[in-house]
């Protein structure tokens, strides 16, 4: 049995734990990090990368079919989707050198290729070796929560991860579950040629604000999508090719596929964290707001940790445990900043609280501002005019935003800012954005904060006219 010493051991080669990895040991740190499945995790291979390469080939599809308005003759396009299936493979294999054990290797990090498991509070035993550190940060991502549902055990179904082995376009493609996993595969595949159907046990994009869900949940019925609500799943049979999904208040949906996609469940099994004294649940590895587990020399990023589950918070983790680590300084992570979006034609967008929270919060402190696209000239020219902004503002300060429309997600990233940093709307309609831009929702968002301050108000015209009178 061969035995190392380190500064740090990192588990799981996923986006966070690539993070922590490459920062540590390109800033003094002897690092070993584990490994047992796909370098890059499941963003890279299953999750965020392959699945916008597939909603960019359905947004390609659904142009040719739509380009009249502009003067371009509508067209049926020949779609191939094995063709579609390898422009996937070939995003992936095109970022992967990026993630790849050979980078790391050359970065100096002590690359193991197996699965850890702890055997006492410091030492974690993988293959042949055991590795004892001196911090040790698990970062071992979350997989597809797949529920008990009575005969799913006995029918061919694919989730986030096998959905990528597919070859044959599904003739009639079920999705159990109404997030943003099964509302982006629903639009790309009935954009790709498939027939489509939506089961959700409560309410589709449920934990979006519904006033803007609503907005993308229409425009995927007026493509053809069957969006089924209340429809919890009681029983699923058949066999390949031939599925069926019964809900409980009796509704029958049949298919030629079964996607699942539920949820996710953080990867918490087989790591012996009894052993080392690591609580966890169900959710996830318990920990403090420095992202500290119950075992002080361990800390746990990332969807394993049980807060929110996104590529860009694996990565923001990374940052705060390494100040944490290799200095020794006090660093706590928030989750009042971090935006997050759903890749659906029009994309929806949320940073901070939601209008609905907003107002149980902060009662009647708090404000919303709206500005729609179609009063966007550049949206107007480009013909993306559905969609809106909203904005909560708390004593003049933004404290959530939400986006509906093109570009949604790019356009998150300017609010987050404002929020990380504690922005007031009057620094944010200092902002000037060039014209014509969809950035320009963001300005004038701001600038409803304002107008009413400004042109209803008897004090700013009195001191106008007062000016006009008097000023030389």
């Amino acid at each position: 049995m061969a035995k190392l010493k380190t500064d740090l051991l990192v588990i799981g080669a996923g986006s966070g734990g690539l993070s922590v990895a490459a920062g540590a040991v390109q800033m003094g740190a002897k690092v070993v990090l584990l490994e047992d499945h796909k370098m890059g995790g499941d963003c890279l291979n299953y999750g965020c990368v392959p699945s916008k390469a597939l909603i960019a080939a359905g947004k390609q599809a659904y142009a040719l079919q739509h380009g009249a308005k502009f003067g371009v003759a509508d067209v049926k396009p020949k779609i191939d989707y094995a063709a579609a299936k390898d422009h996937v493979a070939s995003v992936i294999e095109t970022i992967a050198p990026v993630d790849s054990e050979e980078r790391f290797e050359g970065l100096g990090v002590n690359v193991i290729r197996e699965r850890g498991r702890f055997i006492n509070s410091n030492t974690v035993k993988a293959g042949d070796t055991e590795i004892t550190a001196r911090r040790i940060v698990v970062a071992t991502g979350s997989s597809p929560f797949v529920p008990p549902i009575p005969g799913l055990d006995k029918v061919p179904y694919l989730t986030n991860e096998s959905l990528w082995d597919l070859r044959d376009l599904p003739k009639h493609l079920l999705i159990v579950g109404g997030g943003p996993i099964g509302i982006e595969m629903a639009q790309a595949h009935r954009r790709l040629g498939s027939k489509v159907t939506v089961i959700e046990g409560d309410k589709a994009m449920g934990k979006d604000d519904p006033e803007l869900a609503a907005i993308v949940l229409d425009q995927m019925r007026t493509e053809g999508i069957a969006i089924e609500e209340d429809a919890m799943a009681q029983e699923i049979t058949g066999k390949a090719g031939a599925v069926t999904v019964k809900a409980e208040d009796g509704r029958v949906f049949k298919g030629s596929h079964l996607l699942m996609a539920v949820g996710r469940s953080a990867n918490v099994n087989d790591l012996g964290l009894e052993e080392a004294g690591i609580e966890f649940d169900r959710r996830g590895i318990k920990v403090d707001a420095s992202l500290r587990t119950s075992n002080k020399k361990v800390y746990a990023i990332g969807d394993v940790a049980g807060q929110l589950q996104f590529t860009h918070v694996a990565g923001y983790h990374a940052g705060v445990v390494i100040r944490s680590i290799l200095f020794g300084l006090p660093s706590k992570a928030k989750q009042n900043h971090i935006p997050w979006a759903t890749y659906t034609d029009p994309e929806l967008a949320q940073v901070g609280l939601t209008e609905a929270q907003s107002k149980k919060e902060h009662g009647i402190y708090s404000e919303v501002y709206r500005f729609p696209y179609h009063e966007n000239d550049r949206a107007i020219a480009e013909g993306k005019t559905t969609g809106l902004i909203k904005v909560m503002v708390v004593k003049g300060r933004p404290v959530g935003a939400s986006i509906v429309g093109a570009s949604a997600g790019d356009l998150i990233g300017f609010w987050a800012l404002a929020i990380a940093n504690n922005l007031k709307m009057s620094g944010i309609a200092g902002m000037v954005a060039p014209y014509p831009t969809l950035g320009e929702v963001n300005k004038r968002a701001a600038g409803a904060y304002f107008s009413p301050r400004l042109f209803e108000s008897d004090k700013v015209k009195k001191v106008v006219g007062f000016v006009q009178r008097y000023l030389p």
